[in-house]
């Protein structure tokens, strides 16, 4: 009864699916990566490597398919976008003792939210190139939304917003994942707090850069 009155729909409208395979088919990769040249001439201290699986503005499809994720709550969106994550990898040589992080939600938004999206993403991809995943940081305040803000704004939001976790054994590697990068302010600021608490490099992945 309640899928006749509130049928499902996919990305593009198509009833009774969440994302149909001509949808996933124009979902496709296309890797950005900025190495630390790149992140220290945008002004970005920390961060060693940010990765995403295509550029933002590269899909109309991606873009509604992070909205219904975030802000719908369409919680099985993650296991699509966590493949395109873990597509963009192919080819990539990763360290088996790295741990891959989720960026925190302050405690507030995840109430609201119900759930942490870069937390889903992260136990997506780990199942699918076999990595740990551990909480290392939390959000100590509050940022409200970075969507709405400038480049300046957004890396003034964020600083000093994160914290390690107490009583936590550090990992010489920390791969940070979230949904988005736009500035690359949030991956830069819980890079410095991971770095000050002695871990040796730590990268971003996401779905979308730019």
């Amino acid at each position: 009864m309640f899928d006749f009155l509130f049928p499902q729909r996919s990305l593009s409208g198509t009833e009774g699916f969440l994302i149909t395979e001509e949808e996933r088919k124009q979902l496709s990769i296309c890797p950005v990566v900025e190495m630390e040249s790149i992140l220290r001439e945008r002004g970005l201290k920390w961060i060693d490597c940010i990765r995403a699986a295509m550029p933002y503005d590269s899909s109309p499809l991606m873009k509604k398919a992070v909205h219904l994720l975030k802000y719908k709550r369409a919680r099985k969106v993650h296991v699509y976008l966590a493949e395109l994550i873990a597509r963009s990898l192919q080819g990539i040589s990763i360290d088996p003792s790295a741990v891959l992080c989720p960026v925190p939600l302050h405690w507030s938004r995840q109430f609201q939210r119900g759930f942490n999206q870069a937390e889903l993403l992260a136990r997506a991809v780990g199942a699918a190139i076999n990595l740990p995943v551990r909480n290392i940081l939390r959000r100590t305040r509050a940022t409200g939304y970075q969507a709405r803000r400038g480049r300046k704004e957004r890396l003034m939001a964020v600083q000093d917003a994160f914290q390690v976790r107490h009583n936590i054994d550090l990992p010489r590697i920390v791969i940070l994942i979230d949904d988005l990068s736009t500035t690359g302010a949030t991956f830069d600021a819980c890079a410095k707090i991971l770095k000050n608490s002695g871990v040796k490099r730590v990268e971003g992945w996401a779905v979308a850069h730019g």
